[in-house]
């Protein structure tokens, strides 16, 4: 399921209340979160067990400060309502940043929420 986040109260709720959680910081003029934007509508139906939450860094950027977030798109796990690394090829990383294609994106997605 994608959801956009149209209030930052709802932010922790969502992501407490969801067992996988992806949270996609992005812009609408951005060209690389429009491109990720359209893996995840694939990767909704493949993976219906994640929660695809968008953060428009424009409307919410105390979120985004938060995290940190100096580039986007920036991609960031939670499970059972706490952080996790990605897991990309066999390693950990705290983010996924820039444009990645399906089969990869869907091989990370799998790796790191088993």
């Amino acid at each position: 399921m994608i959801i956009h986040l149209g209030n930052a109260a709802d932010f922790t709720k969502i992501i407490k209340e969801n067992r996988y959680v992806l949270v996609d910081f992005f812009a609408t003029w951005c060209g690389p979160c429009r491109i990720m934007g359209r893996v995840f509508e694939v990767m909704e139906k493949q993976r219906e067990d994640i929660v695809f939450l968008k953060v428009d860094t424009d409307q919410f950027p105390e979120i985004a400060r938060a995290f940190n977030v100096m580039s986007i798109p920036n991609m960031f796990a939670f499970k059972d309502g706490a952080r996790i690394a990605f897991t990309v090829n066999g390693s950990e990383e705290e983010s996924l940043l820039g444009a990645i294609a399906g089969e990869q994106f869907r091989a990370i997605l799998d790796d790191t929420f088993r």
